[in-house]
C-alpha cells in the first residue's frame, strides 16, 4: 500500500467513525434504550465498528 493509499485510508476511516458518532448521538432516548446504547458510549462504540 501506499503512501497515498493509506492516507486515504485513514481518511475514510475517521469520517466513518465521525459519522457513526454523529449518528449514535442523534439517536432518540427511547431508540438508543431499546438498543441498549448509552449515547455517552458513543465514541467507543463506533471505534470498534470502524476500526475493529
Amino acid at each position: 500500500m501506499t503512501i497515498l493509499e493509506t492516507i486515504k485510508d485513514q481518511a475514510r476511516k475517521r469520517a466513518a467513525y465521525r459519522r457513526t458518532v454523529a449518528e449514535i448521538r442523534a439517536l432518540p432516548l427511547d431508540v438508543a434504550l431499546d438498543l441498549d446504547i448509552y449515547r455517552g458510549d458513543a465514541e467507543r462504540i463506533a471505534k470498534k465498528a470502524v476500526y475493529g
